[in-house]
Formats: structure tokens, sequence, C-alpha cells
């Protein structure tokens, strides 16, 4: 147990227990506990509802027209009119929540017998939302026209506080929700599953939801863009709150959105993604059920954390698995890239690139700093609505078209990798079919040649290199972010392999990506690549130790945990941080020898188990801490007014040893 003050009361914390965002009470970690909580974090952040206007668990009471009799109903969470009392009268939203395993149709807990019927003993509330953490159903409540009666409408959405339906259905919109908590994660898992199971496709049920990612995207990215003929910004992906329920509707919704994927494929942005072939092929009814909660959410103001974690839900259900490959998770990427810490003015490289994981995060890095220092006096949510302005936007692209590139060997993960890059908010970074290993030499001599070529731009763009006299990849890049394919099921070709001079040690690729990196980065050049311990550690491999020692100033070595890439891999592994010799550094070591710090650590805790599960700080007993916190966020009214916000929680952290490693090697650096 763990424990903490809450005032003057303590508060005692079980491994299985969690604070209610709420009420600051303690609660069991059950599913409809955990759905909950998501959905209050939702309806606060999403949508604008205070906390202070939220109750759980209200008791509503109500006649029974049959026997005459007063009942009573308990609603799991009610929102009441802004700064009114928590009275029946007074409530405006209903939400029933309920755990995965129950149905909508449950005769107990389903939404008949639980929502419409509390929302049909309450006057005043026209709006409700029935949920249990994989589905969502937003209800409106309507008079049947007789005065007997009401009747229940299926919705999209509801509207927030402030809102109402009309605002909703504005199609010159041009702000929608930025989502919260795992809002995303469950809206593309969601698609997934539906296009998944209902619609009959099982073989390119994730192809089919990327285009609409890609539409979703693209339509936001034209409130940037310069439109013909002095048309003003019309949304084309969204849905009207009630054209799910008629074949006229989902016909427009799908009408609507098919246009705009045969536009967005003509378009530069995405031309080099879509071969010109491809299409939507969901039911009318799939599609208008999809799109719906797509549309809601703003894709481009949702942190690179949120996105990402969202897409690589989906992508490691599919592309990853058949592949047999593993992502590298996310706190470790972005370790790497804040170790590097790369800039503006730096080319940089992931030559095993996959769905693009690091360029993403180099490019929020990136993005980051950009925007810091065009908004220096901002901090917090203020300066991160800034992310996606139209001025950082632009810088961003310009750094992502000419500094940004990734070579991938499998061809659906270059697609991939540009839709998350298109995620990340850009899109222009270079992603290249390419089996790094075989470069320069590949059998695909065009996409060499493609290459090549934007290398050359690259560099006339940047003006970093002078007297180039060779066209190639090869010492034109500051940075390098890898984590190479390793293993035993991984082989590399013999006439490949010879290539190299490691290959007289081993042919594996985890150990001929170390001299291809070597060979694509500039003198003075940084790598961090994931290693398998056995390089750094076996006997047999001498050889690859002293050759890296020669060509390679270490910068750091971190020992990773077996957790590292569980429950994907168990696999003992290390990150490796080189700086690429001049040849005058390497001529000069030879002779007089060198003696350099290294900077060193292990990591013992990545924030999970090898499960997966996350795990959190403890105290000395093994007893998880709580953490008062305040979380400061935006809310935007209608007329695209912000309101900065901040809530009060009592939260566990993670416990995740990279944070402090990373604080440890900047006070390294600065001795």
């Amino acid at each position: 147990m763990a424990t903490a003050i809450k005032g003057k009361e303590e508060v005692v914390l079980e491994d299985n227990e969690l604070v209610c965002i709420l009420t600051g009470e303690v609660k069991k970690i059950k599913a409809q506990e955990s759905n909950l909580q998501s959905v209050i974090l939702m309806l606060n952040e999403e949508y604008g509802f205070d906390l202070d206007d939220m109750e759980r668990n209200f008791t509503i009471e109500y006649e029974d027209p049959d026997t005459g009799r007063t009942k009573k109903q308990k609603v799991d969470l009610t929102i009441f009119e802004k700064d009114k009392p928590h009275e029946q009268d007074f409530i405006i939203r209903m939400c029933v929540v309920q755990d995965d395993k129950v149905k909508e149709t449950d005769k107990k807990k389903g939404l008949a017998a639980t929502l419409e019927n509390a929302m049909g003993a309450v006057n005043n509330c026209e709006f409700g939302l029935w949920a249990n953490g994989s589905s969502y159903h937003f209800l409106q409540k309507e008079d049947d026209g007789i005065g007997f009666d009401f009747e229940f409408t299926d919705l999209s959405d509801f509207p927030g506080e402030g809102e109402t339906l009309e605002d909703l259905d504005r199609a010159d919109r041009s702000h929608t929700r930025t989502p919260a908590n795992d809002s995303l994660i469950k809206v593309f898992k969601r698609s997934h599953d539906y296009i998944y199971g209902n619609e009959g496709r099982k073989k390119d049920a994730f192809w089919q939801l990327l285009n609409l990612i890609f539409c979703k995207i693209y339509d936001e990215k034209r409130r940037f863009m310069e439109l013909p003929d002095g048309e003003s910004y019309r949304r084309k992906f969204w849905v009207g709150v009630k054209e799910q329920n008629s074949e006229e509707g989902r016909r427009a919704v799908a009408k609507r959105i098919k246009g705009l994927f045969e536009e967005l494929k003509n378009d530069n942005l995405f031309s080099e993604v879509f071969q010109g072939n491809e299409s939507i092929d969901l039911t009318d009814k799939g599609l208008a059920f999809i799109a719906g909660g797509l549309s809601k959410y703003s894709f481009l103001d949702a942190s690179v954390d949120v996105k990402g974690l969202a897409y690589e839900t989906i992508v490691s259900n599919t592309l990853k698995q058949e592949a047999g490959q593993f992502f590298t998770p996310r706190n470790i990427v972005k370790f790497m890239v804040q170790m590097l810490d790369p800039k503006e003015h730096h080319r940089v490289l992931d030559p095993a690139c996959g769905s693009g994981g690091f360029l993403v995060m180099v490019l929020d890095h990136v993005r980051q700093q950009i925007t810091k220092y065009m908004y220096p006096e901002l901090e917090g949510p203020l300066l991160e609505e800034k992310y996606n302005s139209v001025e950082v936007n632009e810088r961003v692209r310009t750094y992502a078209e000419r500094s940004i590139f990734g070579f991938d060997f499998d061809p659906d993960l270059k697609k991939a990798a540009r839709m998350n890059m298109v995620m990340g908010g850009d899109g222009h970074a270079n992603i290249f079919h390419v089996n790094s290993l075989a470069y320069p030499l590949w059998e695909h001599p065009a996409e060499v040649e493609k290459i090549n070529r934007t290398i050359e731009e690259s560099i006339r763009a940047m003006q970093d290199i002078e007297n180039v006299y060779t066209t190639d990849a090869r010492g034109k890049f500051d940075m390098v972010f890898t984590n190479p394919p390793f293993g035993a099921k991984v082989k590399v070709e013999t006439e490949i392999a010879s290539r190299y001079y490691l290959s007289q040690y081993s042919s594996a690729p985890e150990v001929l990506f170390i001299e291809a990196c070597y060979n694509l980065l500039k003198e003075g050049g940084r790598m961090a690549i994931v290693l398998p311990d056995g390089i750094l550690g076996n006997p047999n491999m001498q050889g690859v130790r002293e050759w890296v020692l020669d060509r390679f100033k270490i910068l750091a070595s971190i020992d990773l945990p077996v957790e590292a890439f569980l429950p994907q891999v168990g696999v003992q592994s290390s990150l490796l941080f080189l700086e690429k010799k001049t040849e005058e550094q390497r001529q000069l070591a030879q002779g007089k020898g060198e003696d350099y710090h290294i900077f060193m650590a292990i990591a013992e805790k990545l924030g999970k188990d090898r499960r997966g599960s996350p795990i959190y700080l403890k105290d000395e007993d093994g007893a998880e801490l709580i953490f008062n916190t305040e979380t400061k966020y935006l809310t935007k009214k209608k007329n695209g007014e912000k309101i900065l916000k901040i809530r009060k929680e009592k939260v566990k952290q993670i416990d995740d040893d990279l944070k402090g490693i990373l604080i440890a090697y900047r006070d390294f650096l600065n001795r």
C-alpha cells in the first residue's frame, strides 16, 4: 500500500487501486472504474465541462407510471448546469458507464434499461452517453410529438459546454476537439474492429482505416491551403449529428469523403504515398460510422504522444506482427532523441525506419524548439497550442522536407511511415523503399536515383557540405537514429554481407548495420542505436568492438532490462551513442592512444513489467507513491476563444529510469 496526504486525511492505496480524478476517493481498479475515469477526463478536457459541475453515482427519483410509486435509479456520472446546485432539476448530461463485456442490448445494463430510462425520468436532460470502453452511444431525448412519451435519437456526438447541436453541424467549424487521455486510441481501435468484423474486409481493414485517417488530416490541412476561386474553408470530413440515421444522410457522408479522397491523391503532400488506384471500399453505413468517430477530433492539435500511441496500436496488430517485427517503445525512442538533441540544421536518417517512430519523434523535438524560439513569451498549453500555427507549420515543413530521411526494406512500412509523418503534422519527410545494407548498389536503381537526387537537393538547400563529388547518401548525415533488425530469423544475403568489413566477424544484420550507419554519417556525425548485448560482451565479437572503438568516439552506453521489448520479444539489449571520428582523430588515437570519459548507466525500470503492464514509483517499503499534480489544459468556446484551465489531481507516476538518466547525462556534459 501507499500513502499520501489529502488535507489532514491519510489516503491508503493498494497496488490495485486508484484515486478518482473527480472525488479524490480511492477506488478498485476494475474495467468499469477505468472506463469511468476515461469518460470523466474526456468530458472535462475535450467537452469543457468543469469537474465542479460533475457528480458520480447521483440518485434520481421518478414516479413509476404503472404503479404511481416513487422509484430511484443511480446514474454513474451526471453533469449539472454551470454553477447550479447538484439537484435533479439542473441535470444537463447523464452518463452510464459499464465494463467492456456489457453490450448495449443487455436487458439490465444496456442502453434502454439504464440511460433511456434515466433520461426519460429527468425533465431538463436532453443529452446522454452510454459507454462500455469500446462502444460510445450519444443520445438525444425528444418529445414524441404526441405528448405522451419521449423518443431517443442516436447522435454522432453531443454538444460540449456552451455548444448546441447546430454548432456541431456547421460545415465552417474549423476546430474540433483535441483528444485527451486514451480517446484517440479507442476511436482507432473501434474503427479498425468495425471494418474487420462488420465490413468483411479482414485482409485490408488497416489500409481502409488508413485511407480515412489520410482524408481527415488532409481536410484539416485545407485550413492552411489557398483554396481555389477565393473559396472559404468548409469541412468535408465530417458527419452531421443525425446523418448516420438515414440512407440519404449516409450517402451524403460517403459522397463527401470519397470525393475528398480522390482530391488528396492528386495533392503534392500525399501523391508519393498513393499509387493512384486506391479506393475507399466501405459501405455507406460503415463509412458514416467510422467517420463519425474520427471527425470529432483534431488530429493536428493532438500531441505527438497521443497520435503516435494511437497509430502504433493499430499498426502493431497488423503490419508489425505479420512481418515478425516489433516497435521500439516510445519512451526509449524519446530518450534516444533527447540524448542527441537534434537541431533544425541537422540532417537525420533512420536506415531501418519501420513505421517511422524515430522520425516522428525527431520532427516533434525540433517542432518544439522552433515554437519556443518563435513564441518565447509563452509556456505550457498556450505554447503547445502554437505547435500547429501556420508560421510554425511552414518552418517545420521546410525542415522535414530537406532534413529528415527514412529507409526501409518493407514497402508497406514505407507507406505506414509516411502516414505516421503526416500524423506528426508534416508528411514531407523523405521515406524510401530501399535495403539499407545493399545501398547504393541496390537492385532498384530508380529508387536509388531518387534518394541521391533528394540528398543533392537537401545539400543545396542547407549548404552544409562543400565540394561534394559523390551525390549518394553516404557521408551526408549529421545524426542517425535506428533500431536495426536483429535475431536468428533475419538473414542477409551473402553477396550483400561480403561488401562489409565486419562480415568477417558476423553477417548478422545488427553487426552490418553498425558499419552501414558509419558510412552514412558525416565526420563528427552522431548515432543512437539499439544493439543486442552480445555485440558488446561476447568474446567472438571482440573484432567488432575494436572496429567500433577505432572509428567512433563512445559518447554513452545505457544497459536496458530484459523487459524493454516485452511482451513483444525478450532480448537483452543496450543503447549505444557514438560519434564518428575524423580521419585526423583516428590517426592521432592510433599514435598516442585515447583518454576520454564515457557516460554509462543501467536502466532497471522502464515503466512496465514483463507483461507490458505499467509499473509505478514506490517507497522503500514497496508501496506505490501518490503525487499531488496540477494539469493545465485549454478548452475552446464555439467562438474560438481559448480558456486556460487547471485540474488538481492525485496520481501515481510511472517508474521509468530513463528520465533520471537523461538528467544525469546532461549534467555529465556540463562538467
